[in-house]
């Protein structure tokens, strides 16, 4: 393995192109992300100007990305960025990132898993089966920029509840996800968002020329009326920035697969420059097509495109095919994230940083299905209980201070270790990571007062584990050492 040494050995083949990592990156980063977070941000913060969130989020991603490349080539391997860390930059660090991956991933399912549930429930009404509002949403949601909590009458999510329950069955089982399956999924949900740009986009560029049926998209960025900080106007837009990053996770797949690219060096930072730059144009339009076809304000829905497709009397016809493409797409997501949730708790199990319990693989199914029954069982109450307006920031800030830490730990691991084997190179780091820095930290800052409270809790939480059991049952020496040029 080119750059580092492993106490087993790994053989991987480099057959990946760059329009493998490209494509690999847009099935990444695709999900609820477009499909949800997207008409929330525009209702709730930014309008219309959702469309320049999406291009600052993409801007930010891209320097970060970079950065994520570099670690990924140096050490390919399982445990994403807790494992970079910890060959890296210690214990406790390498215990921060895997944290905030928890946070990151196991809330990052349930949202996705919530989004679902709403076009699942709008398909199943399409067809006649009505799920009582009691068991379709959840008990408790978010009003307003202010956050306040609001009680719903409802019981739990039925249906995101049960997508986590069969998909962590799936898990544990050890079902293995084909190649054919993923580009599957892929093809499903791209084309979907390609066939309601492809069909949208000229009904509101006609729209516009008929004043009455252009005010929603008219002004782009509408005033900050109401004197609330973050409720539409600039402020509004760069604080849905830090929701719509949301939409961006994922593009870390392409970096993950360093080691099987053909090229390292040149076609890692194609795939994800190439795929975040494909994804941004399909945002930034898909944003507009939601935002020109049906009213901002009436979009905060758990299935927005649907019902903004719905609102329209020429495109209705579409709305079941978005349905049924997102209900697909989104539950391979959750998959991925709940398969990326447990490994990453192996991975520090086996480190002897988390509990030993999460290290053990099933004797026949050759999965740690201790560790997915117990990520599934806190998912299934995340989904079932919390709505996607507390879900998604907690998503989107635990995996921003992760890309932080990460930019930091690459300009720290030039200086410490600047003959170490490095197959791709940041260009311009002492550049891109500090504007990587910077645009990660802005999209932080600009999340809800609420949303930083929750974090602080969370590593705390963190902290008195790692304090009280990792430190003590840590299993010795790190299992990954970079090597240096010869």
């Amino acid at each position: 393995m080119a750059g580092v040494t492993e106490q087993q050995p790994v053989d991987l083949k480099p057959t990946l192109g760059p329009f493998h990592l490209i494509a690999l990156g847009i099935g990444g980063i695709i999900g609820a992300g477009i499909f949800v977070i997207t008409g929330h941000a525009a209702a709730i913060y930014a309008g219309p100007g959702v469309i320049i969130s999406f291009a600052i989020a993409g801007f930010g991603c891209a320097f970060t990305g970079l950065c994520y490349a570099e670690f990924a080539s140096m050490i390919p391997v399982a445990g994403s960025a807790y494992t970079y860390t910890y060959a890296t930059m210690g214990r406790f660090m390498a215990w921060f990132i895997g944290w905030n991956l928890v946070l990151e991933y196991l809330a990052a399912s349930s949202t996705v898993a919530v989004g679902w549930s709403g076009y699942f429930n709008d398909f199943m009404t399409y067809i006649g089966v009505h799920i009582p509002a009691a068991f379709a949403q959840a008990p408790i949601a978010l009003e307003g920029v202010q956050q306040h909590l609001v009680v719903t009458g409802a019981y739990f999510n039925l249906p995101a509840v049960a997508l986590i329950c069969l998909v962590t069955a799936v898990l544990i089982v050890g079902v293995n996800m084909s190649a054919n399956f993923n580009n599957a999924m892929v093809l499903i949900k791209t084309t979907i968002v390609i066939i309601v740009i492809a069909v949208g986009l000229p009904h509101v560029v006609s729209a516009l020329h008929i004043p009455a049926q252009h005010d929603s998209v008219v002004p782009l960025i509408p005033a900050n009326t109401t004197g609330v900080f973050g409720q539409f106007g600039w402020s509004g837009v760069l604080r849905a920035t830090g929701l719509i990053f949301f939409a961006y996770i994922g593009f870390d797949a392409v970096s993950v697969a360093s080691q099987e690219a053909k090229n390292p060096r040149r076609d890692v930072p194609l795939g994800i420059l190439g795929s975040l730059a494909i994804c941004t144009v399909l945002y930034i339009l898909m944003a507009y097509v939601l935002t020109g076809i049906a009213d901002y304000r009436n979009l905060n829905v758990p299935h927005p495109v649907s019902m903004a497709l719905e609102q329209s009397a020429s495109l209705k016809w579409l709305a079941p095919f978005v349905s049924v493409g997102a209900i697909v797409g989104l539950a391979s997501v959750v998959l991925v994230f709940l398969l990326g949730q447990s490994r990453i708790f192996y991975a520090m199990a086996k480190d002897g940083l988390f509990f030993k319990v999460f290290g053990e693989v099933h004797p026949r199914f050759k999965t740690p299905w201790k560790g997915q029954l117990i990520t599934g069982a806190f998912a299934i109450l995340l989904a079932g209980l919390l709505p996607i307006d507390i879900l998604n920031p907690l998503v989107s800030i635990g995996t921003l201070l992760a890309f932080v830490v990460v930019c930091i730990g690459t300009m720290i691991l030039r200086v410490k270790r600047p003959k170490a084997i490095r197959p791709f190179r940041t260009p311009y780091l002492w550049i891109v990571a500090p504007i990587g820095i910077f645009m990660c930290a802005l999209m932080m800052v600009f999340l809800p007062k609420e949303t930083w409270e929750r974090l602080i809790v969370w590593t705390a939480i963190g902290v008195v584990i790692y304090f009280a059991y990792g430190i003590r049952q840590v299993a010795g020496a790190q299992r990954w050492h970079i090597k240096d040029a010869e």
